[in-house]
């Protein structure tokens, strides 16, 4: 082979590698949800500032298709990996995957059941819904409702975040005496699974005041069913939309238990950029939760509309 060709090839694989490895791949599970988005854009904008490509697979909310798109991430050889997982046991199984192919890899909220990773950047969702539940229980004895009980629309139990949050709510609950109703747990995370969960609850349970979302983006669901159902039964939340802006000052959603996603995409794509600048990380960062009501949004708003929302030109 001539040697100028050959010195072309090798200078082209050589471009082409490094290219490669000044990239950020964000493996989420459902882009249709905003709070994944959110993530996303985090993820976007630390890696826009540290000069590394970024690019986003979605899962679409299956396990099936997050394993493909693992073996993608890995054939792509990017320099590192962020992952929200669809699920806690599933991520045992991507990280193998990740480990073999020698690619750090930082798991962004929902956690894992096993398996080796650089770090993991969450929620508290334990001390982040007993908060919520604090400030429920508040509220239902100023309304004089505490005889009643709360029913909750769950995400998946199987996620590590899911069974924290239950566990710190339920305390809170319990604390001051009031009962939960029942649990129906999400699976698709349509706007309708969420209005016949709500109204499966609202039909069981004459007695039920209050329906705790422990997500946020298919609230209008859960008001839809209370609406029709004629009754005085409060909506309180985990996460946040933009509505909720306006919707928390009238009491529509009586608290909010609000994440930093976007502050937990930055702050994954910065501990890669540490650990590739051989600079020590965190095992575990924990980023706290703000319950949110309309005593305390106008203090709060600066970070709702940031790391919250994402809403960074307006956040200055």
């Amino acid at each position: 082979m001539n040697i100028r060709i050959l010195l072309l090839i090798t200078l082209l694989t050589s471009f082409l590698f490094a290219n490669n490895q000044k990239k950020i791949i964000y493996l989420t599970p459902d882009m249709s949800i905003p709070f994944w988005q959110i993530i996303a854009k985090g993820v976007k904008q630390s890696s826009t500032n540290l000069s590394y490509d970024y690019e986003v697979f979605s899962a679409d909310n299956s396990s099936k298709k997050e394993l493909q798109n693992t073996i993608k991430a890995i054939k792509a050889k990017p320099a590192g990996i962020v992952i929200s997982p669809t699920n806690s046991s599933n991520c045992v199984t991507v990280l193998k995957l990740i480990k073999k192919a020698n690619i750090p890899v930082v798991i962004a909220d929902i956690g894992t059941d096993a398996g080796e990773y650089l770090s993991y950047i969450s929620s508290d969702n334990f001390e982040g819904a007993y908060k919520l539940g604090k400030h429920l229980t508040k509220f239902m004895k100023q309304k004089d409702i505490t005889e009643s009980s709360v029913g909750i629309i769950a995400i998946p139990q199987k996620r590590a975040n899911g069974k924290l949050r239950t566990a710190g709510f339920m305390k809170a609950l319990k604390e001051d005496g009031i009962k939960s109703a029942d649990m129906r747990q999400q699976v698709d995370f349509s706007l309708k699974e969420t209005y016949l969960h709500a109204k499966d609850l609202l039909l069981a349970y004459p007695d039920m005041k209050v329906i705790w979302l422990q997500g946020s983006d298919k609230y209008r669901g859960a008001l839809k069913a209370i609406k029709e159902s004629k009754r005085e039964v409060h909506l309180i939340t985990f996460d946040a939309e933009p509505e909720f802006l306006e919707l928390i000052p009238k009491n529509t959603i009586v608290v909010s238990g609000m994440q930093q996603p976007f502050l937990i995409g930055e702050k994954a794509v910065i501990t890669l950029d540490k650990y590739l600048s051989k600079e020590d990380v965190q095992k575990h960062i924990e980023l706290s939760v703000l319950a949110v009501t309309k005593e305390n949004i106008d203090r709060k708003m600066h970070l709702i509309k940031r790391n919250v929302l994402g809403i960074i030109d307006e956040a200055k």
